[in-house]
């Protein structure tokens, strides 16, 4: 909080922007200082009629006036300042700096991706893969405080990267991902969620989620995909499958002419809807590239970690050091209605 250290007898109190910096806690009190200065010119209204006055011939000549008559008014002025500033103090000037603190467990969440040769077809723009990639970044970009991995397989899989949340890194990742970095050909969906649940066995993070995305046709690895998703499920990781393609002829490459060369693609949505059911997640499938980027807004806001907050609130009261004025500006009254200066000045 901005604290306020100067002393109460500096004149800084009463400059407008420390004022305006206030919060007042009995603004009623404010109110009433416009009542002060009607009040003083009631008790000298009054005190004028009532005043004993006596006949006395003067010329003009002898009425004589200076300045320094306005004198016998100063201790009226001090007494009216010490009520402004009595009211000011009861109004309790403070000044309050709420301080919030939010913190996320965060989720853990594995990306695992395709690079078969399949994932070259260009149903999707510019192919199945970039398309894939494109929408992964985004979805990493809106992240906060998750942990996230890449795990990438064609007829083989393997970790790219570790859960982190270096998202520089998984960007950079992202971008080096081809369809050269696995030489044996296929796609072995099992062998990629058992590298998922290898990578993810040992988290801590009370939510694990696995987001799955192939063409969906297992046919490679050593490890059957329904056993992979049961091992998965027994470590607690939710897993979300995502089919992208169409099924049946699809463009793949240009021929001489260049015209695209069409290719039969099918596509084993039984596997990867059962993945899904086994881990507790949702199965979909995309057939262009606004339609994945929907699904992955719509794990975004399904898997979001709970935000904390705590707030504290500081708040520190000034009433003192207007009450010190007054008392200041009282004790300045006092003596001068105790003096001969004044009582010579009021006759």
């Amino acid at each position: 909080m901005d604290e306020i250290v100067d002393p109460w007898y500096s004149l800084d109190w009463f400059y407008p922007s420390t004022l305006k910096g206030f919060t007042w806690e009995n603004t009623l009190f404010l109110w009433a200082i416009l009542i002060v200065p009607f009040v003083f010119i009631g008790r000298w209204a009054l005190r004028y009629y009532f005043n004993q006055k006596l006949p006395v011939a003067l010329v003009k000549s002898d009425l004589n006036t200076s300045p320094l008559t306005w004198i016998r008014l100063l201790p009226e002025f001090i007494l009216a300042l010490v009520l402004v500033l009595m009211l000011t103090g009861l109004a309790r000037p403070q000044k309050t700096n709420e301080k919030v603190e939010q913190w996320t467990e965060g989720i853990d969440i594995m990306l695992a991706i395709d690079i078969s040769q399949s994932m070259q077809i260009e149903d999707f723009r510019p192919n199945r893969l970039e398309a894939a990639k494109d929408v992964a970044r985004d979805f990493i970009k809106g992240r906060l405080q998750d942990r996230i991995g890449i795990v990438v397989f064609s007829g083989d899989a393997f970790s790219l990267a570790p859960l982190t949340t270096d998202y520089d890194l998984l960007n950079s990742y992202l971008n080096d991902i081809n369809f050269e970095m696995i030489e044996s050909r296929g796609t072995a969906i099992g062998s990629a969620l058992a590298v998922v649940t290898n990578r993810m066995r040992e988290s801590e993070s009370k939510s694990k989620v696995c987001i799955l995305l192939s063409d969906g046709d297992n046919t490679a690895g050593n490890i059957d995909p329904i056993t992979s998703a049961e091992l998965a499920a027994a470590y607690e990781i939710k897993t979300y499958t995502i089919i992208v393609g169409k099924e049946g002829m699809v463009p793949f490459g240009k021929d001489y002419f260049g015209r695209p060369n069409m290719v039969e693609n099918t596509i084993d949505e039984t596997t990867m809807r059962k993945i899904a059911q086994i881990g507790g997640g949702e199965f979909f499938r995309v057939t262009d590239n606004a339609a994945l980027k929907n699904v992955f807004d719509r794990i975004d806001q399904y898997e979001k970690a709970e935000i904390k907050e705590s707030r504290f609130k500081d708040t520190a009261d000034y009433y003192y050091v207007y009450l010190r004025w007054s008392l200041f500006f009282f004790l300045l009254w006092l003596l001068l209605k105790s003096t001969f200066l004044s009582n010579v000045l009021q006759d």
